[in-house]
């Protein structure tokens, strides 16, 4: 169990639920049967458990899609696999073709405390060793400052809604700004655009955007956010 509640089966199915629809899409059972490697029968059946636990919506031959609850789990137990493929990488200097093994057989033991150790340790990264952006914490801070002020830990709030990064999104979408990370450099900035929690933003797809920026609306002005930027604001959508 990673939180006394929860059983490493539910959340290795949620977190691959997650990685395919984190903006919340719809994922087909033969995507996580192939992705688990797990025959169609099975997932069927774990699909239907889920659905009965609150944390996904099942439509029978055609897949799943995270429920609100079910997308916070799912994002927090992403979010410490890629922490820990992180710092398995860079700091422990563990070959990187087993890093995603070995992340996968801790994540379900890091407690928050250390999370949110291991995230200040590593300057509070945005991207996995294969790109993927890193999950915004649970947390209720709107910047990673705040967060590394709070010294005492039982004093943290979790947050009640979730968020995702502009680079998550994977169609138009809008919602306001919650929560911004990154090092000084980087906040600077995001603080330079006048760019700041509680601002609206809309994306918009650009067919003709470069891959490496995002189109956005900030309070009704145009911005080209180049891709550092986009993985480290995120919007509650």
């Amino acid at each position: 169990m990673a939180n006394g509640k929860i059983s490493e089966n539910i959340e290795e199915y949620l977190e691959v639920l997650y990685c395919n629809g984190s903006n919340w899409e719809q994922v087909s059972t033969t995507k996580l049967s192939d992705e688990l490697d797990i025959a169609p029968g099975s997932v069927t059946q774990m699909l239907k458990k889920l659905e009965k636990l609150g944390y996904i919506e099942y439509t029978p031959y055609k897949g799943a899609t995270l429920t609100h609850d079910g997308m916070k789990i799912a994002r927090k137990i992403t979010r410490k696999h890629r922490i820990l493929e992180k710092f398995l990488l860079d700091v422990l200097k563990v070959k990187e073709e087993n890093i995603h093994e070995q992340a996968c057989e801790m994540e379900h033991a890091l407690s928050d405390e250390a999370e949110r150790a291991l995230c200040n340790m590593l300057q509070h990264p945005d991207v996995s060793p294969d790109d993927s952006v890193i999950p915004a914490c649970n947390f209720n801070f709107e910047s990673c400052s705040q967060c590394f002020s709070q010294k005492d830990f039982d004093q943290i709030i979790n947050r009640e809604f979730n968020l995702l990064s502009i680079s998550e999104l994977t169609s138009n979408a809008e919602g306001t700004i919650s929560f911004i990370r990154g090092n000084s450099d980087l906040l600077d900035s995001i603080s330079d655009l006048n760019i700041k929690v509680g601002c609206h933003l809309k994306y918009v797809i650009n067919d003709n955007q470069d891959e490496n920026s995002y189109l956005v609306f900030i309070d009704d002005k145009e911005f080209n956010i180049p891709k550092e930027m986009a993985n480290n604001i995120f919007i509650r959508i």
